[in-house]
């Protein structure tokens, strides 16, 4: 039962993962963008902690699956068939 448990919370840690990384690419590279067209790098300690603040909410929200479980649905594998 254990193995499960770790097992299942390892996946929704990667899923949860794999969807943020997006984003903070999205994030780092207009950040990047910015800093790249010359403009101070005070702009870019300006924008980078709310890009930092919105990739780790949207992280603990897939990682707990609040994200997931807004539908309403107690057993979301009963359409699957």
């Amino acid at each position: 039962m254990t193995e499960s448990v770790t097992a299942d919370e390892e996946l929704n840690r990667k899923q949860a993962v794999l969807a943020v990384l997006p984003f903070l690419f999205i994030g780092l590279s207009c950040l990047g963008l910015i800093l790249a067209w010359g403009l101070d790098a005070l702009w870019g300690f300006l924008i980078l902690p709310p890009i930092l603040f919105i990739c780790v909410l949207a992280y603990i929200a897939f990682r707990s699956g609040f994200a997931r479980d807004r539908t309403g649905d107690v057993n979301p594998e009963a359409n699957q068939r």
